[in-house]
């Protein structure tokens, strides 16, 4: 069941200070969507590309209102932490955040995250899922490139190597 509250937080924010980023993933809405927001799929597929395991530790409790709480980084001395507070939850096409994230060094940086879960014919009739996400409320250019260059295409590189690994 859909469960939205208020506007979706992409509407409000500077176009400027947001990204959009997609990718097709080869598995079908639902197996994104709950490899995606699931506590024991995501501590699993954030270190699977790591040369040496990391530490991966989160809860979720996937609801409007519901909070998500991840911890994770290469070693203790280095971790990054996420709140994630849902706004939106429509299993399996859509999911949007309010996500409050600090680096090992320290540095808090507050977003809206809205994610689209589309399905995508793929050659041989394989269904496929386009991967679509706006993130907003960026404090600066630069730290909005580095996710689009580099945040969301290593978690999506993990979600894919992770999925490869677990539905064939």
């Amino acid at each position: 069941m859909a469960s939205t509250v208020g506007t979706p937080p992409s509407a409000k924010e500077d176009p400027t200070l947001s990204l959009h980023y997609s990718r097709v993933i080869p598995a079908s809405p639902e197996v994104v969507f709950d490899a995606y927001t699931d506590a024991k799929k995501q501590e699993a597929w954030f270190v699977c590309l790591d040369e040496t395991p990391g530490i991966a530790n989160i809860e979720v409790d996937l609801r409007v209102g519901g909070k998500q709480t991840s911890t994770w980084g290469p070693s203790k001395d280095a971790l990054f932490h996420e709140e994630q507070t849902f706004t939106i939850v429509e299993r399996p096409n859509r999911l949007a955040t309010t996500s409050t994230g600090t680096t090992p060094d320290g540095m808090t940086m507050t977003t809206n995250i809205e994610i689209t879960f589309g399905e995508q014919q793929e050659e041989e009739g394989k269904t496929a899922t386009l991967m679509k996400v706006v993130q907003s409320g960026f404090p600066t250019p630069d730290i909005k490139g580095f996710f689009e260059v580099h945040v969301w295409p290593g978690a999506t590189d993990r979600l894919v190597a992770y999925l490869n690994k677990t539905t064939k």
